[in-house]
């Protein structure tokens, strides 16, 4: 269902997606979210609309701008530009919705085999567009994630506070996961669009691109990575996020972790908590009536234990709740994709 606040416009597809040689291209939707942006966005669209035309022979291409509630010129600068060029459109947004509606706005408004997801102010460059399509095209990977963080990725200018926060909760999330990937929160992507399109999305924040791991790996998705360079180079000088936003959404990934491995949180603090009991046990056993300190850590050691006892038993519950809900994920996911498939289309 879409909002009253979401000006959406019918589903539409790249215009002539045949080559010069005859052949159908594959079509990509980029996609750039844009909140206040009108100091960037012009360069912006001007750099991936060339970038793209240089992408014209093995694709047929769209640039899909939203307006997520923009309150400077952002989405006037935007309809200016699309005006003037018939490959880019722009999706709005009345009020400010945050990432994860304007992507679920993006997918639901898109045609096309693939979509790929820019930042609006390019700290990823354009270049970035053609090796993840290169990426998705010969792995058939269900999405691409372009990766600062793995071994071969860099990143230029970031500022330590914000490199440390992102690295750390990068580096956590990873752990809770598979821990093949090593960029969980990066926005920076290529999809397979009838993929994603099934996943259901709820997140309403940046915690959607997490989501859409989870749920990818949860339907045992091919998840590839390829090296980027993030660079902050020009962003100098320009308005960025406070400290207080920098640290919620740190603390938002991190909380993340939760959905990819919850019964660690009870499990591994169990364990913890049953070494400490039995040691502490071990070295007063057969000393209870003793000294003061030595009855206090005895009864320190069998408080211990009946709390290791309850957390690994909430693990244990734990583990099989998540069970539950893959198995039903998975029917969820296989029904909405037949339902899907044998809708008529839409007009």
């Amino acid at each position: 269902m879409v909002s009253a606040e979401v000006d959406v416009p019918p589903r539409t597809a790249p215009h002539d997606a045949t080559g010069s040689s005859g052949e159908t291209r594959p079509s990509v939707s980029v996609i750039v979210p844009a909140f206040n942006e009108a100091i960037v966005i012009e360069h912006t669209l001007n750099e991936l609309h060339e970038y793209m035309q240089g992408l014209s022979e093995r694709f047929a291409w769209e640039i899909v701008v939203v307006d997520d509630g923009s309150t400077d010129e952002t989405g006037e600068l935007a309809d200016t530009f699309a005006a003037s060029h018939v490959d880019v459109r722009v999706l709005r947004h009345r009020v400010n919705f945050s990432l994860g509606q304007a992507l679920r706005t993006a997918f639901n408004s898109c045609t096309t085999d693939y979509l790929v997801v820019i930042d609006c102010d390019l700290t990823y460059g354009p270049d970035h567009i053609g090796r993840l399509l290169d990426a998705i095209v010969t792995t058939h990977a269900r999405i691409v994630i372009a990766s600062p963080y793995m071994p071969e990725g860099r990143s230029t200018g970031v500022p330590w506070l914000r490199n440390l926060a992102s690295r750390t909760a990068n580096r956590i999330l990873s752990l809770t996961a598979s821990g093949r990937l090593h960029t969980l929160t990066g926005m920076v992507r290529a999809y397979d669009r009838r993929f994603v399109s099934t996943l259901n999305l709820k997140a309403m924040g940046a915690e959607v691109n997490t989501e859409i791991i989870y749920k990818a790996q949860l339907l045992r998705a091919n998840i590839i990575e390829i090296p980027a360079h993030l660079d902050w180079t020009a962003m100098h000088g320009l308005p960025r996020r406070s400290t207080m936003r920098l640290a919620n959404s740190t603390i938002r990934s991190l909380l993340s972790a939760f959905i990819f491995r919850p019964f660690m949180f009870f499990i591994i603090p169990g364990l913890a908590m049953a070494v400490f009991g039995v040691v502490a046990l071990t070295l007063t056993f057969g000393e209870g009536g003793a000294t003061s300190p030595v009855r206090e850590w005895h009864l320190a050691g069998e408080v211990a234990l009946i709390v290791s006892a309850i957390m690994l038993f909430l693990g244990i519950l734990t583990l099989q709740a998540k069970r539950y809900f893959e198995e039903l994920f998975h029917l969820g996911t296989s029904i909405l994709r037949e339902v899907r498939e044998h809708s008529p289309p839409e007009d």
